[in-house]
């Protein structure tokens, strides 16, 4: 059983590599425990009604459905979720449908850090999409 006091955190994303360094860096982050990973927008749909994270790091870019479609569904179904959305563009040059998502935020998959990861997550009330 997880402790109610950290972070579940389910990351998403069709990169083993980007994976393995979010891996990384999560377990370096006081408080967040990553419970899942997906490889899928719908696989990620479906973890997240099974394992019920906290906040969840998705790609925008899969195969299937992608990680604005996904986050889409997501928060209709559990508007208590917390979802950052993560890739490789420039803040500037992301899809015009990121904002609308329901993700409080995007995060360039460059930035990643465990201060970075506990900023989204303090600041995730506030109203007010972040493009770090």
């Amino acid at each position: 059983m997880m402790d109610p006091a950290r972070v579940s955190v389910l990351l998403v994303d069709d990169q083993e590599p980007f994976r393995g360094a979010a891996r990384v860096v999560l377990g370096r982050t006081d408080g967040f425990e990553l419970i899942g990973e997906a490889q899928s927008g719908e696989q990620a749909v479906d973890l997240v009604d099974q394992l019920g994270p906290r906040m969840v790091l998705m790609d925008i870019n899969m195969p299937g459905i992608n990680g604005i479609e996904a986050t889409r569904r997501i928060v209709d179904a559990h508007p208590d979720t917390t979802v950052v959305l993560v890739s490789t563009y420039q803040a500037s040059d992301l899809p015009t449908d990121a904002e609308t998502s329901g993700a409080i935020g995007y995060l360039n998959k460059e930035d990643l850090t465990p201060r970075v990861v506990r900023r989204l997550w303090e600041e995730r009330g506030n109203g007010t999409w972040r493009a770090t």
